[in-house]
């Protein structure tokens, strides 16, 4: 119990008003995750009940086109509003689109109730778009305002208690979802269909966001302003370029901005390079959901939030208990490295054992580490940038570069699907190794030219004001 107090006290030996940004934040990362953690692992048994397994890969690949036209209207919301406002109006856009996808697939012919599947059923394919942009434009938005308010000291000692608060919210969501649909059999014989039940913690889902933006109102309501600069020479910075006239940058500013700065681009690789080994491990798991539910969707959901549930518990306890040491300790360049040398050795357990336990055992501590560590590092990296780098090259490298790597990981499974068995273990090693030896470069490069910019008191993008 000893233990415990200390690290309790170690970790709120923190100004009272920035314990209190930490609380509020906390309370907001939790409900989405609490949303996502449902919608994503739904997201794939509602798409296979009414599309189709066999159009994954093209749904993942279309998806990029798809969030086109949306990069760009969030782009001008950027400019147009308040940082809290942002993050407010999505996750309410989201939780109302939510609630209203979750009617339609109650829909006899539309939604789940037809089983006849079909790659023409666009309510599916709709589903999956609207699922797909949830990380880019509600998750992914509240990182952006978390990196906007918080300083490379705050975020070292604070991500990951923030993560641990999300992993909570993971835990509660995914483990409600597998025990109600576990139980399907018995809440079938009280009347609630399997689809009944999806749409019970759809609904969960969307209205678990609307608490979002009560909680970031609360926040600036009730944190002094002076705690909220976040990175103290951007905050300058951008304050002289809004008196000047001069924050509309336009919506192709992000876009620019990713493809200018080596910085911004390889903040864009080192997401692409975890994506892509997710989707392929994520491939072969939908296979074994699929055969555990033995095609119902009770039953794939269900093994799918178990799964799930597995994930943040095991990042709960890495990031409670260890990623504020680790980045304390290693510093942020070491702590990049760390990433890729850790996913590797998990792959390579994975790639040479071939059996089901395997998979899942890689699958759990591999998105757990990014959870708990990749996560909070990767993110602390937009710190040291101004605004448009923080949130519109955010969102096209959330967009673009994940969506890109779960094309580029389906496209593989596919090939190594045309390769057969036979193939399986030179192939995977290979792209495996591949991956993270550009990986754990582009981590080293990363993590120096951070280190150089906070020494310095710089900012990445600041030519852009100039």
């Amino acid at each position: 119990m000893r233990v415990f107090s200390k690290l309790f006290k170690s970790l709120w030996e923190v100004e009272p008003h920035e314990r209190s940004k930490t609380v509020f934040l906390g309370i907001a990362f939790f409900f989405i995750i609490f949303s996502y953690t449902l919608i994503k692992e739904l997201k794939d048994s509602v798409f296979m009940g009414i599309v189709g397994r066999e159009c994954v890969p093209q749904a993942k690949l279309l998806t990029i086109f798809v969030l086109i036209p949306l990069v760009f209207l969030y782009s001008k919301l950027v400019d147009n509003m308040r940082r809290y406002q942002l993050l407010a109006v999505c996750a309410t856009v989201f939780s109302l689109v939510g609630l209203l996808c979750t009617y339609l697939i109650g829909h006899p012919t539309a939604g789940l109730p037809n089983t006849v599947t079909g790659s023409d059923r666009m309510l599916g394919w709709i589903f999956y778009f609207f699922v797909e942009s949830f990380s880019p434009f509600v998750l992914s938005v509240f990182w952006a305002f978390l990196n906007s308010v918080s300083s490379p000291k705050s975020a070292k000692q604070n991500y990951g208690i923030l993560i641990a608060f999300s992993k909570v919210g993971g835990m509660l969501s995914a483990g409600l979802g597998w025990l109600f649909l576990y139980n399907s059999g018995f809440l079938n014989t009280c009347g609630i269909t399997d689809v009944g039940m999806i749409q019970i913690l759809l609904v969960l889902s969307s209205l678990s966001l609307l608490a979002v933006p009560v909680t970031v109102y609360l926040m600036i309501k009730h944190v002094p302003g002076a705690y909220l600069h976040g990175y103290e020479a951007a905050y300058k910075l951008e304050k002289r370029h809004s008196k000047d006239g001069k924050e509309k940058e336009g919506i192709l500013s992000g876009l620019k901005m990713l493809l200018k700065y080596p910085y911004t681009f390889g903040i864009f690789g080192f997401v692409l390079f975890y994506e892509v080994i997710s989707s392929v491990l994520s491939y072969q798991r939908l296979g074994m959901a699929q055969d555990a539910g033995c095609g119902g969707i009770a039953g794939t959901s269900s093994f799918l939030l178990g799964l799930s549930f597995a994930v943040h518990c095991v990042g709960f306890c890495i990031s409670f208990f260890g990623t504020r040491i680790i980045v304390s300790k290693l510093g942020e360049r070491l702590s990049l490295i760390l990433i890729p040398l850790s996913m590797g050795a998990m792959l390579l357990y994975y790639t040479f054992s071939t059996s089901p336990i395997a998979l899942l055992i890689s699958f759990v501590v591999i998105r757990a580490i990014y959870y708990a560590i990749n996560q909070p590092v990767t993110e602390s990296l937009y710190i040291p940038t101004v605004k448009a780098v923080k949130f519109k090259s955010k969102s096209w490298i959330d967009t673009f570069g994940k969506k890109m790597a779960k094309g580029m990981g389906s496209v593989f499974n596919w090939t190594a699907s045309v390769f057969g068995e036979a193939f399986s273990i030179p192939i995977h090693a290979g792209l495996f190794g591949t991956v993270i030896v550009l990986w754990t470069g582009v981590a080293y490069f990363l993590g120096k030219r951070y280190d150089l910019a906070i020494k310095n008191q710089e900012v990445i993008g600041s030519e852009e004001y100039e």
